[in-house]
Parts: C-alpha cells; structure tokens; sequence
C-alpha cells in the first residue's frame, strides 16, 4: 500500500511545481523580452536509514530556458529596443553586478540615468547618463545621441553606447529576479561577459514574450487533470487500507 502512496504523492508534489513553473509562464506572456522556463521530472530513490531499494520519488527540475525569438512589434518610440540575433543587454542587477536581458523598454530617471525596468543600463564605462530634456536616439549598434533641450540637430552628440554581448546561451544562468548570469568567477560571483562589437539591436521596436498563451493554458489543464488523478490515488490507497484493517479486525 505504501508503494501506492508513494507514487501518488511524489507525482501530486511534482505536478505542484510544474503548474508554478506553467503559471509563472503564463503571467509572463505579455513581458518584453521573456524567455520561458521548461519543467521535466527525473525519479530519484528515497533516501534514509529506512530506505528500500523499491521506493522512488518524482522530483521536479527546471533543465532550462526555451531562448527561441519572440514576435517583434514596431512602436516607433525612440527608448524602445529589441535586440537583433543573439544579442543581450547589460543591465545592472539590485546587488550590483551585471546581468543580461532581451527586454528593450527603456527609460530615463529624473537624473537621466537609462534604466531598464529601473535597473541602470551598462554603457561602456558604466551606467548611461542622458542630458536632461534631450532628444534621445539610439543607433543600431546601441549608441546614444542626443540633441540638448533648445538647440538644433547640428548639436547632436554622443552620449554613450549600450553594451550588448552575445553569450553562450548554455552558459547563461537564470536568476530569480527573471535576469540571466555569466556563470561564477573563481571567487563565486557571477562573471562578466565581454562586449560584442558586432552585436545589433532594432531601435523603435519591440521583442515580445516567447511564451504561446495557448500552450500555456493548455498545459495548465493537463497538469491540473494529473495532479486530481494523483490525489484520487492516494485517496483510493486510504481506503484500501482501511477495508484490510476491516477484515484484519474481523478476522482477529
């Protein structure tokens, strides 16, 4: 009867993280730049002094990202980008370090620091200041231009550049804040990648979520419909047992 418990209960559990895994997908279809999360399930032996050789468990891994390109869409606003290929962001991370991202909704701060999502864009030499009131442009190549408030395009200057690599997408890993790492130094923090020269992005437009709403949906059916047939299980094993300990008692 434990073999059956057992059984029910390590699938109820994985399908659990499965629909977080799905869910977080879904809520996440319309977010610039989202690259989803794949989920699969690998059986490992239960371990204990008690442990038997016939007891195993479904445990649930995320193996990683589905990185294939989302849909582009124009919005001729001159802070959007999408990054073209396999080009990334830099973007500084809360804890200071730098992370990658495909979102290209910018903005500026009231100090004319670029931000994406309000973490500060790295540039060449940092964070990107913008003049106050300046018209901004962004080149292919991720430069900024911008034409200071009151005076004319022959004033158009250089303002800095948006650092863009193109990494390894199995070397990237994906932090809990939806940012993607180098993998760690020899000092275990997150690495630094070089800049790409080559790298390009598409200025006034935008790369979606790669994240099909419809496979998203359906996918929560299903596992919804597994984890009702897990719990049926182990309520079909409670009753089993508790018909033996009936005809156990009327035999005693």
């Amino acid at each position: 009867m434990d073999r059956m418990l057992y059984t029910a209960m390590s699938g109820a559990k994985h399908s659990m993280d499965q629909q977080s895994v799905v869910s977080n997908n879904l809520a996440n279809v319309s977010t610039t730049g989202f690259r989803a999360q794949m989920e699969a399930a690998r059986s490992v032996p239960v371990m204990g002094e008690a442990r038997l050789a016939t007891r195993t468990s479904a445990v649930t891994t995320t193996p990683g990202t589905d990185y294939s390109q989302g849909a582009l869409e124009r919005t001729g606003r001159a802070l959007d980008v999408a990054m073209k290929g396999d080009a990334w962001m830099a973007v500084q991370a809360d804890d200071g370090s730098e992370t990658y991202t495909r979102g290209g909704d910018l903005q500026l701060d009231a100090d004319g620091i670029l931000l994406n999502v309000g973490r500060p864009v790295i540039g060449d030499a940092g964070p990107i200041n913008v003049p106050q009131g300046a018209q901004v442009f962004i080149g292919a190549d991720g430069t900024l231009s911008a034409i200071p408030e009151g005076e004319g395009p022959e004033a158009l200057v250089d303002v800095g550049r948006i650092k863009l690599v193109s990494p390894e997408l199995d070397e990237l890993n994906r932090g809990a804040d939806g940012l993607f790492r180098a993998p760690d130094n020899d000092e275990g923090m997150p690495g630094v990648l070089a800049a790409n020269e080559e790298a390009t992005l598409i200025s006034g437009a935008l790369e979606g979520s790669n994240v099909s709403a419809v496979d998203a949906m359906v996918s929560m059916i299903d596992v919804a419909r597994r984890y009702d047939m897990q719990m049926k299980m182990i309520s079909t094993a409670d009753e089993n047992a508790q018909r033996a300990n009936g005809i156990l008692s009327m035999q005693g």
